[in-house]
């Protein structure tokens, strides 16, 4: 039986399972090109650890760190794709639940203020 998502080290390992099959989607993949992923990685871990756990101390504006990218609702929509099966596949539970809540409001957010940041600036 799964466990569900518990402690810093389950954020971790949904990180990092996440990340390798975004760095492999077709769609994604080349929006990472020049990443640094291990020293991004802490930040991510810890905006995660912030909205699963309640862990204090992150207070970047996650949306603005993405405005310079070319992406818009197909890519967050596969964003939440992966990042669903994901959670399916390493945990089960409430908090778990709770991430792909999270993700889906993320990716919808963020997928609709891209397509309306992109079409303000063509025109």
């Amino acid at each position: 039986m799964k466990s569900d998502i518990q402690h810093i080290d389950d954020i971790t390992l949904l990180v990092d399972t996440f990340y390798n099959k975004a760095f492999q989607e077709p769609l994604l993949a080349p929006h990472f090109d020049g990443l640094d992923f291990e020293k991004h990685k802490p930040h991510m871990v810890n905006f995660w650890a912030f909205v699963l756990l309640d862990k204090p101390g992150y207070t970047t504006n996650v949306f603005d760190k993405h405005t310079h990218l070319k992406i818009g609702r197909i890519h967050f929509q596969k964003w939440v794709e992966i990042f669903h099966q994901t959670v399916d596949e390493l945990f089960a539970g409430d908090k778990a639940n709770d991430a792909k809540l999270r993700a889906s409001t993320i990716g919808w957010t963020f997928g609709e203020k891209m397509e309306k940041l992109q079409t303000n600036s063509d025109e």
